[in-house]
């Protein structure tokens, strides 16, 4: 290794979200859905975690977003820790995390804009905050113009976007997404993940759970792979390329 010229500095390395020896037991079923499982993801990455149904995977999700808590270990998002957070803190906790639906989970009787607005306001944004972002947002997933649109005059895929945009809107570290693409044709579903690859472009961490071994093979990012409640394989490249440990 060559030595670091004078002066020089290693780059700082920040970890965005970390699971430490994590275990999740569902007692009501007596379901094993993670055992023993570590990871991290670093700031600016993005991840595709990948398994068949059952594999942990939805669990994986509800602990980052702290809908559940781990039987054992601890799940550390942006310096939030599981052991210590309160439940008076969860929302602000989630301030930091966009979080992308399969099912979008749009108010039909609101506009875009309103959507947008909405989750705005519920971190305290002012009027114009509101006015002035939610335009550079929905301009930023190609759909600008669309402000007074409701969702039922959108395609699928539009309103996937404008998923994409309320997940965006108050300017989160990390966007998570579960299953983004699942009630897409194939080509939506290119565009919907090549919009997230050119958000990670500009700096947010993204994380997307998929089941769609296609789209994983078109992108070379990082993928984790779940198996029986374990990491069985994390590497960077196909769903097939990945190595089971």
């Amino acid at each position: 290794m060559l030595p670091l010229a004078c002066g020089a500095k290693l780059k700082e390395v920040k970890i965005v979200i970390e699971f430490r020896n994590v275990s999740k037991v569902y007692d009501s079923t007596d379901t094993h859905a993670l055992n023993h499982v570590n990871i991290k993801i670093e700031d600016g990455e993005f991840v595709f975690v990948v398994g068949s149904s059952g594999a942990g995977k939805s669990t994986f999700l509800k602990l980052i977003m702290h809908e559940e808590k781990p039987t054992e270990g601890e799940v550390i998002f942006n310096e939030y820790s599981s052991a210590t957070l309160k439940k008076r803190q969860v929302p602000y906790y989630r301030r930091t995390m966009g979080i992308v639906f399969q099912d979008f989970r749009l108010i039909a009787s609101r506009t875009v804009f309103d959507n947008l607005a909405l989750a705005m306001r519920a971190v305290g944004a002012s009027p114009k905050e509101i006015r002035s972002r939610i335009p550079y947002v929905l301009e930023l997933v190609g759909l600008k113009g669309k402000e007074n649109n409701y969702p039922d005059e959108l395609s699928g895929g539009e309103q996937q976007r404008v998923s994409v945009a309320r997940a965006l809107v108050n300017n989160p570290s990390t966007i998570v997404a579960d299953e983004p693409t699942g009630n897409l044709d194939p080509a939506r579903s290119l565009e919907i993940m090549t919009l997230l690859e050119r958000i990670n472009a500009l700096g947010t961490t993204v994380i997307v759970v998929t089941h769609e071994r296609g789209l994983v093979n078109h992108f070379n990012k990082r993928v984790i792979y779940l198996e029986s409640g374990r990491v069985v394989g994390d590497a960077t490249g196909t769903y097939e390329g990945v190595t089971q440990q």
